[in-house]
């Protein structure tokens, strides 16, 4: 009986699950390789977006920045709401809002976290928070509220050339080697692979040094490295 009993709850298992997820597997892979669907999704998201506004031409971008606090300001004079947009987030805050059983509502995040690779940001701010969408976040005292603070060109760069300076707690260099802020805030745009990767590939002081998935290789890789950004699938983060 007992044998009887399992094998039909075997059967059942099979027929209710296994079965059906192979006929759904079945029919997207059929799909998908149907002539000309994967082409046509190639092609529909391959497509370069063109920019409807020219970031040359705008007058309050010709002036010579003295610091990127500027540009900010003169980002936000036309972006209004985008600086508070982005201090609601956890890429700014390095914090999320979480309830913890017996103690309630609490804050945790990169901001206050210890890790088992760089153990934490407290007391080396001004390296570790190069990586921080901020400019100057050094010690406790840098301000969140403050807009101005907001690093717009780090996300924003499409000449390459935007860097932050290494123990300045993201502000990029000063004097001679301070970037040429005219020429980037002419040519910003929608955040690519470069901007994210900045950050994210060089994450514990260099190259693919803290996550092992994520280094340069994706900037041009094919499927055999990663399935989502590859040159030759749908390049889904351009």
């Amino acid at each position: 009986m007992e044998i009887f009993e399992s094998f039909k709850k075997t059967f059942l298992f099979i027929f209710i699950v296994i079965f059906p997820l192979t006929i759904i597997t079945l029919g997207f892979s059929n799909f998908f390789e149907k002539e000309g669907n994967l082409g046509e999704l190639k092609e529909k998201y391959s497509r370069k977006k063109i920019s409807s506004v020219d970031h040359s031409k705008f007058e309050i971008l010709q002036k010579d920045f003295k610091d990127p606090h500027e540009v900010t300001a003169a980002c936000l004079s036309c972006h209004t709401e985008r600086g508070k947009e982005l201090m609601s987030t956890a890429h700014w805050n390095w914090e999320r809002e979480e309830y913890i059983e017996g103690r309630g509502i609490t804050y945790l995040g990169k901001k206050n976290l210890i890790n088992n690779f760089c153990t934490g940001i407290m007391s080396n701010e001004p390296s570790c928070n190069k990586c921080h969408a901020g400019l100057g976040w050094t010690d406790k005292n840098f301000d969140f509220n403050n807009q101005l603070n907001i690093d717009c060109l780090v996300c924003h760069d499409k000449t390459g050339t935007y860097e932050k300076a290494t123990g300045m707690g993201g502000h990029p260099p000063v004097g001679e080697e301070a970037p040429d802020y005219k020429n980037i805030v002419a040519n910003v745009g929608r955040p690519m692979k470069h901007n994210c990767g900045y950050c994210h590939f060089n994450g514990g002081g260099g190259n693919n040094v803290k996550h092992g998935d994520l280094e340069t290789a994706l900037l041009n890789c094919d499927r055999n490295v990663d399935i989502h950004m590859a040159k030759d699938g749908l390049d889904m983060t351009v």
